[in-house]
C-alpha cells in the first residue's frame, strides 16, 4: 500500500498542492489529471524520493520511504519524461541491459517484446538514431521484464500512437489484476475498467497558501 498523508509541495516559494492524502491499494490504478503547472510532475517526483515534502510523508507498507529508501525502490519501477535508454546501444541490447538488471532468472524472448511494443525491424538500431517514440518504446518496455508491485509512469504514453497506448492500457490492467499498483499521469483518455481505475484531480490552493 503506498500513502501519502498531509503532502504539501512548494516550488520557489509558491505552494502547488498542500495537504494531499491518498491511499493506493493493490488492484488499484490512480490517474493523476490536473491543468499543465499544477504539480503532477513535482509529486511524482516526491513519490519517488527524488525531491522532499515542505511538509507531509510519504508510506510504503506503513514504512516512510525516507528511512526505508533501500526496501522502497526493490519494490517500485519509475519511469519519467526522459526516456533513461543507452541511446549507443541498440534496441535490442538496451532490452538485454534491462533485462539483467530487473529480472534475470526469468527467461523472456526480447524479440516478442520488441513487437509488442511496435519495435519490430529495429532490433538492431542504435537507439540514438530511433524516433523520440520509438525511444519511448524501448523505455517502456522495462514494464515487461519487472515485477516490482508499485508502477509510477510520468506520461507514460508521451509520443506514442494509439495502438501502442492500447498495448500499454493492456500491460497496466493485467498488473493491477495480478495484485500490481498503479500510479500515472497523462493527458490520454484511459479505458480502464472502473472497478480497477481511481482518479486524483490536483487543483490549486486557495489564494491566502499559494506563497509561503
Amino acid at each position: 500500500m503506498l500513502e501519502c498523508k498531509n503532502l504539501t509541495c512548494v516550488r520557489e516559494e509558491r505552494v502547488l498542492f498542500n495537504n494531499l492524502n491518498f491511499v493506493l491499494s493493490p488492484g488499484e490504478i490512480l490517474h493523476v489529471e490536473g491543468p499543465n503547472g499544477i504539480g503532477k510532475t513535482s509529486l511524482f517526483r516526491l513519490l519517488v524520493g527524488l525531491s522532499s515534502p515542505y511538509s507531509g510523508d510519504i508510506y510504503w507498507q506503513q514504512q516512510n520511504i525516507m528511512s526505508e529508501r533501500e526496501y522502497y525502490y526493490q519494490n517500485m519501477l519509475y519511469l519519467g519524461h526522459k526516456s533513461g535508454v543507452k541511446p549507443e546501444l541498440t534496441a535490442l541490447e538496451n532490452l538485454q541491459f534491462f533485462h539483467q538488471l530487473y529480472n534475470p532468472s526469468v527467461e523472456l524472448d526480447l524479440l516478442d517484446i520488441l513487437t509488442l511494443v511496435g519495435l519490430v525491424g529495429y532490433e538492431n538500431i542504435p537507439t540514438a538514431q530511433l524516433s523520440a517514440g520509438q525511444q519511448r518504446r524501448v523505455a517502456l518496455a522495462r514494464m515487461w521484464f519487472s515485477d516490482c508491485p508499485l508502477w509510477i509512469l510520468d506520461e507514460p504514453f508521451t509520443a506514442i500512437d494509439k495502438h501502442g497506448v492500447k498495448v500499454i492500457e493492456n500491460l497496466l490492467i493485467k498488473h493491477a489484476q495480478n495484485g500490481g499498483m498503479v500510479i500515472l499521469t497523462t493527458h490520454q483518455d484511459l479505458s480502464l475498467p472502473i472497478e480497477l481505475y481511481k482518479k486524483l484531480v490536483l487543483q490549486k490552493p486557495a489564494v491566502g497558501e499559494q506563497y509561503v
